[in-house]
């Protein structure tokens, strides 16, 4: 990926993290707009494989509190960064019922790449198999069962992009072991970021490490390895 690419990415990014502060701040003072709600819509799908995607993070969606999954705004972003990546193999700690994993396929669609997706929970990674299946994705999966911070250790192949979603405490840890396979211009992003101090061990691996450049987007930590 060029660095006009990333560039135009990270533009991007900061964009939508002002339209986010805007639309927050409406919402607070009590003044809305139509388009405020824009982000947290479910995407018009282009083609057949796209429609029955949607159709299952619809259905997914109504459970989504339950699963603490990722509100729609972020399976958005998740989708839009492997797409504009170009991204080969992405990554993900934290499979859930799959609905994260879904969100990042939609974008995989089009950049034939795959993902690599780790739990430790038999029932959450049986359930996401069902989901994977009902979407039309499993064969773009490759699903991990046991802990991710033993398991991504056996990784061997280039990562573009990855998405930590899981024990909050183990962020440093997966950024330490995965760090070294993301490849130059790949992505980290981390969920639940309004969770950490700014003083956490990982922010400050995030924001102190010369060869990383970090933006914090409504929750998400997004996070560029230098070229």
């Amino acid at each position: 990926m060029s660095k006009k690419i990333v560039l135009f990415i990270f533009i991007g990014l900061f964009l939508v993290g002002v339209m986010t502060i805007l639309a927050q701040e409406r919402a607070r003072t009590g003044r809305s707009e139509g388009a405020s709600s824009l982000s947290s819509q479910m995407p018009l799908p282009k083609t057949e494989a796209e429609k029955r995607i949607v159709e299952v993070l619809n259905d997914l969606d109504k459970s989504r509190r339950q699963m603490q999954n990722v509100p729609v705004a972020d399976g958005k972003l998740l989708r839009v960064l492997a797409e504009m990546s170009g991204a080969q193999h992405v990554v993900e700690i934290g499979t859930s019922n799959g609905y994260s994993g879904i969100w990042i396929c939609l974008g995989l669609l089009n950049t034939g790449g795959k993902l690599t997706t780790f739990d430790i929970d038999p029932a959450r990674v049986a359930l996401a198999k069902e989901n994977f299946k009902k979407a039309g994705v499993d064969q773009m999966i490759t699903i991990i069962l046991g802990d991710a911070h033993k398991e991504v250790t056996e990784l061997k192949d280039p990562i573009d992009m990855v998405f930590i979603d899981a024990d909050k405490p183990g962020y440093p840890d997966y950024l330490n072991k995965l760090l070294p396979l993301i490849r130059p211009g790949g992505l980290i992003l981390a969920h639940n970021m309004e969770m950490f101090g700014a003083d956490s061990e990982y922010v400050k691996a995030i924001t102190s490490n010369p060869d990383l450049e970090t933006i914090f987007i409504s929750g998400m930590g997004v996070t560029l390895k230098k070229r």
